[in-house]
């Protein structure tokens, strides 16, 4: 079942959660600092009976070089307990994570991941909208997806991710 984490969840199990997952504590510190920041935020958590199965985060960013904000989400991290990989929870979550984004009137997301396994969420190549990660990645690894038609039409820049990013 998928669910939005709420403060009944306890937020060190998430940590654990990243932990198993990656294999080191970055990502779950990284949840911590965005959720102590007060940015945006969609937290989403996968759960069979009281076993915490995945989690996903997004958090919103910035596209340089425009004189108003818009609303695009970047998604990440997202971590499934390894003996749950590969049976769906990720893609769950995933298509969970668009649709309320969605819901809540962001018009674009951003993935820094896997070129083989986002586009089929309909993520492709930020560079054919000439969008940018401001970190130094393969264009293929930095994904964009448009929650609402067009609106990425003659937008240009660089993604700005939250400081969090930058200290872990």
């Amino acid at each position: 079942m998928i669910t939005e984490e709420n403060d009944s969840i306890d937020h060190d199990e998430i940590w654990d959660l990243n932990f198993l997952a990656f294999g080191r504590e970055n990502e779950g510190n990284i949840v911590n600092l965005l959720r102590e920041d007060g940015i945006p935020y969609i937290s989403l958590i996968a759960r069979k009976d009281d076993e915490l199965l995945g989690h996903i985060f997004f958090t919103h960013v910035e596209l340089s070089n425009l004189e108003k904000e818009l609303n695009i989400m970047g998604l990440g991290p997202m971590a499934v307990k390894p003996e749950f990989q590969n049976m769906g929870i990720g893609s769950m979550l995933i298509k969970a994570g668009l649709e309320e984004s969605k819901n809540r009137g962001y018009q674009a997301v951003v993935v820094l991941g896997h070129p083989e396994y986002y586009p089929k969420f309909g993520f492709v190549p930020a560079i054919n909208y000439k969008i940018r990660c401001e970190y130094d990645v393969p264009s293929e690894a930095f994904m964009i997806i448009e929650l609402r038609e067009g609106f990425l039409k003659e937008k240009r820049g660089i993604i700005k991710y939250n400081n969090a990013f930058n200290t872990v």
